[in-house]
């Protein structure tokens, strides 16, 4: 089995084990990507015996020998040999709290230890022993299950959910992940459970989030999220979005399952994981918008607006960070339906710029969001749509080469207008700066320093100011 890992870490470990006397066996996540192929380079090793120890006398084996960080209230010790990261700890069972994830931890068999784990994909083990060097272990049918695409847990699921939450939501991440089915009463399992997931640090869960939006089709894990009822206690403002109304006969698209196929239709042309979070978060304000309109139908107007002011707040409750990715899915949001209403239009060259000037640096990002909305089932909307859509992207990059809008900023500030007409800050300065800035957009004058002094002097003197000399 490890043949192909003839390296100074197995040999090591093994090496090791023979001086010590000790049982050891890789398990884990590790020899789970080692059937499926997938690369890693985070490696468990379990000892039956002092694991910390353990790791203390596999360190002193290389060179330069590499620090042991140890955390003892769990019998664990790390250490990073090039690029491995890699763990010991040693066997052991552990027993939980109603109100917390963090359990109580006393030493173990090694099938204990390996009934702990979340489930049988990951509760496989090989032996780092010289007798047996590379024997597979396999209790719990891990094998069977990997070959079969399942996710079930080595005991009762109840018994596995209620102990760790977390584990919940490793579960569908993993569905994500590795397009895997969960095993009927692994799903079972979470419903019974769900509420559980309270208990569990918010930082923890949108890790995993994180997770499911970078996988190659993210609707699989937060479908399983809705379907287990995982979704009301971690984003209910995404379940919100579920369901269609009727009146009249008429009726609008579900938005829980068209959010759902915008984000997996982004997925396919980036892998930002905020402009994902963008194609998440787009229109979580229509549930607040939605209005019926006899004659019209149904309408969500300002959801994009909305949605905008809803991001700090979502970001906030979940733990995501505060800062310019914040920022940029807000503005991904607040914009997401401008380049469309252009193309649904004349597209002008004013309302380009100004889409433009509003985007800067981001409007292929946001490009990239409206392409994805696209999910109309009528082929002839859908074709439509798309071509309107190439015709602003055609119309950008023809202003951008001719106008230099992106980043933009006006060719006169502020304290030279003040110089100009020598008076102080005021709400004259704010009306000259709007208007050159309406100028330059609507094409009434070009992005150009002369053309800009000319438009503030004439323009200030139709306000009451005078130029000085």
């Amino acid at each position: 089995m490890f043949e192909e890992f003839n390296n100074t870490l197995f040999e090591t470990v093994k090496k090791t084990a023979t001086e010590q006397n000790v049982k050891t066996y890789v398990v884990g996540g590790f020899v789970r990507d080692l059937f499926l192929k997938r690369p890693s380079k985070d490696v468990d090793f379990m000892v039956l015996g002092d694991g910390i120890y353990f790791a203390t006398q596999v360190a002193k084996k290389i060179n330069p020998q590499p620090e042991v960080v140890v955390f003892k209230n769990f019998g664990t010790a790390m250490i990073k040999i090039g690029d491995w990261d890699v763990e010991f700890v040693g066997a052991r069972k552990e027993s939980y709290s109603k109100n917390s994830r963090k359990p109580e931890v006393e030493p173990g068999t090694f099938e204990e230890d390996l009934s702990r784990r979340d489930f049988t994909i990951n509760a496989l083990a090989i032996s780092m022993n010289n007798d047996n060097f590379g024997e597979l272990y396999d209790i719990f049918g891990g094998i069977s299950d990997l070959d079969n695409g399942i996710l079930k847990t080595p005991l009762d699921a109840v018994i596995t959910f209620n102990d760790d939450p977390l584990r919940m939501m490793r579960a569908v991440r993993f569905a994500s992940q590795l397009g895997f089915k969960l095993h009927n009463d692994t799903l079972s399992g979470i419903k019974k459970c769900a509420e559980r997931i309270a208990i569990v640090s918010m930082e923890r869960v949108s890790d995993e989030i994180n997770k499911i939006l970078l996988t190659n089709k993210p609707s699989i894990g937060l479908n399983l999220m809705f379907e287990t009822g995982l979704m009301k206690y971690v984003m209910p403002e995404i379940e919100n979005l579920y369901g269609v109304e009727t009146i009249n006969g008429i009726s609008h698209k579900d938005n829980f399952y068209h959010t759902l196929q915008v984000l997996d239709n982004i997925c396919k042309d980036t892998e930002d994981l905020w402009l994902r979070w963008s194609a998440l978060l787009h229109d979580i304000a229509k549930p607040q918008t939605k209005k019926f309109i006899t004659g019209e139908g149904w309408t969500f107007h300002g959801h994009e607006d909305k949605g905008a002011r809803m991001v700090k707040s979502f970001f906030k409750k979940i733990r995501l960070p505060l800062n310019e990715k914040m920022k940029f899915v807000e503005k991904m949001v607040k914009l997401h339906l401008r380049p469309i209403v252009i193309s649904q239009e004349i597209v002008t060259d004013s309302a380009v710029r100004r889409l433009m000037f509003d985007a800067g640096e981001d409007i292929e990002s946001l490009l990239l969001l409206c392409k994805a909305d696209i999910t109309t089932k009528n082929e002839n909307k859908q074709k439509r749509y798309v071509n309107n859509l190439k015709i602003v992207e055609e119309k950008i990059k023809d202003l951008e080469e001719r106008d230099r809008i992106r980043n933009w900023q006006p060719p006169i500030d502020g304290n030279e207008i003040m110089k100009i007409f020598n008076i102080g800050a005021g709400r004259e300065i704010g009306i000259l700066k709007t208007s050159l800035k309406d100028a330059i957009l609507d094409g009434v004058i070009k992005n150009d320093y002369e053309e800009a002094l000319n438009f503030i002097i004439k323009k200030g003197e139709e306000i009451g100011l005078i130029k000085t000399e």
